[in-house]
């Protein structure tokens, strides 16, 4: 009599704890999901990296990539012994090194007030209107600083009447531009920039605070003993990030406010390019330009990622 023995089953063969395949395996429906965002990044920013090769040509449109001249450094030769290439500098880091200084602490004391306001319809009434300048264009917000800072407009009366200084055009005045674009900047960004701080500030644990309180600890102590260390990671994070941009300064805004008689103090790297690479058909020099503005933003983010880790204990990567 033959007897039947049941066939042998060979194990599911796993992938070892860790390893790229198990994850693939288990979570194989989110590796899915990133593909769109995966496949737009490539498109979108990586192959234009390959229009990089116009920094070391002398681009024409009509010869493409492979038909333009090639003149190696030449370009940025150019750009680094320009007689304005010192002022350019000076006011890309000018510009954006106020706008960190000034309105990064501000973002940071603007979550922490929004914070201890305890009545609720008050609280989400203050940060609605915080947030309502950013969502005007920029166009919009332009057109209200020209009229505002015009011979006659709001902001120059108020000023005039104060005896701060005579009656003009600010915008045609040279030394007025850094500080009526940063001001303009931080009355259109402070609330919105306050958004990640307030998150952070959210997920500080209340026991503390009220342990503290039961030991005495005023509001000002709270706030300086718990909420701040609590939202170290993300100050330092955002700080991080911010020094990777100090060279990247609002082009379109800019673009929109400075004339002629303020070059001196307006024009930073992001409108020269638009000027003379764009405007002047000089492709190949703009592309240069832009390119040493990405390569110093990177050594930047580099520098200071490396400083928090060594001082705060604290990195992006």
């Amino acid at each position: 009599m033959a007897v039947k023995t049941a066939a042998r089953q060979e194990p599911v063969k796993l992938a070892k704890p860790g390893s790229w395949k198990r994850n693939l395996q288990r979570y194989k429906s989110l590796y899915i999901l990133t593909i769109p965002l995966v496949l737009y990044f490539f498109i979108f920013n990586y192959v234009p990296m390959f229009g990089l090769l116009m920094a070391f040509e002398d681009f024409k449109p009509a010869r493409g990539f492979f038909g333009s001249t090639w003149v190696g450094f030449k370009n940025f030769i150019d750009f680094f012994t320009a007689p304005n290439f010192l002022e350019i500098l000076r006011n890309t880091f000018v510009i954006s090194a106020l706008g960190l200084a000034v309105g990064f602490p501000l973002s940071i004391v603007f979550a922490l007030l929004i914070n201890e306001i305890y009545i609720k319809w008050f609280k989400k009434t203050v940060q609605t209107i915080s947030y309502m300048p950013y969502f005007v264009s920029t166009i919009v917000l332009c057109g209200l600083v020209i009229e505002f800072c015009s011979t006659n407009g709001l902001i120059t009366n108020a000023l005039v009447s104060l005896g701060l200084v005579e009656r003009q055009n600010l915008l045609q005045n040279p030394k007025y531009f850094w500080a009526i674009n940063l001001i303009s900047d931080q009355w259109q960004g402070l609330g919105y920039g306050s958004i990640v701080f307030i998150a952070a500030i959210t997920n500080v644990s209340g026991e503390l605070h009220e342990a503290a309180a039961i030991d005495g600890a005023n509001r000002l102590q709270r706030v300086w003993h718990i909420t701040l260390p609590g939202i170290k990671p993300m100050v330092v994070s955002m700080l991080i990030l911010k020094c990777g941009m100090l060279m990247t300064v609002g082009f379109d805004k800019i673009l929109n406010l400075y004339n002629t008689a303020i070059y001196s103090t307006a024009d930073v790297i992001s409108t020269y390019v638009y000027r003379v690479g764009l405007n002047g058909g000089r492709y190949g020099y703009g592309a240069a330009v832009g390119l040493f503005n990405s390569v110093v933003n990177l050594i930047l983010l580099l520098a200071s990622n490396a400083i928090s880790k060594k001082y705060a204990e604290q990195s992006l990567f």
